[in-house]
């Protein structure tokens, strides 16, 4: 049986996101993020498409439909907002924990709280990547950064984060004690973007 309650410490890094998409404007929609290739409005779709692919994996269903990105149609930020509170609903059904996740975006199944873990590293770097890019912090839980230094630790490195496509790039040198700093530089962001 897990030992650590992946479903709070996501829904703490989901609801951060959802709190910094409030702040969106249309403005900000074309801004670059620290994701390459991503203005905002793209980092937003993925994250959406990310929410609504998980949970659609807690509830069994699988095929690669649920995860092509999706359009935010003429209110990004709300749309936004819409899938986080889908994936938290999603994810507060009993028992999820113990399902088996079909990921197909991974090639694989996974135990539900196995699944859990990947999508919180994925939105504590994520609302991350959205408050540097309206040039604002997010703040996390000292439990919420332990679990994630833990997570960040396991995810695989070496060449496997060259091939293209890949979730996080190569880790990044980093001396500073900030917790979520070093979270950051591990899966190849830096920490001090855009400078």
């Amino acid at each position: 049986m897990p030992t650590v309650d992946y479903v709070s410490l996501d829904a703490a890094a989901v609801r951060a996101s959802i709190d910094l998409a409030t702040q969106i404007t249309d403005a900000d929609l074309s801004k670059p993020t620290p994701c390459r290739a991503w203005t905002l409005y793209g980092l937003l779709a993925h994250m959406a498409t990310q929410h609504y692919g998980f949970a659609a994996a807690s509830r069994g269903e699988s095929g690669e439909q649920l995860w092509k990105v999706r359009d935010l149609g003429d209110e990004p930020a709300k749309a936004y907002i819409a899938s986080a509170e889908h994936v938290l609903d999603a994810f507060a059904e009993e028992g999820v924990t113990e399902r088996t996740f079909p990921l197909t975006e991974f090639g694989a199944d996974f135990p539900g709280h196995q699944a859990i873990s990947f999508h919180f590293i994925d939105y504590v770097v994520h609302s991350w990547d959205v408050a540097a890019t309206l040039g604002t912090t997010v703040t996390f839980t000292p439990e919420v950064l332990a679990a994630a230094q833990t997570v960040a630790n396991v995810v695989p490195t070496g060449e496997v984060r060259l091939v293209p496509g890949t979730p996080f790039s190569p880790a990044l040198p980093w001396n500073d004690d900030n917790p979520l700093d070093q979270i950051l530089a591990h899966l190849g962001r830096n920490p001090s973007w855009p400078n």
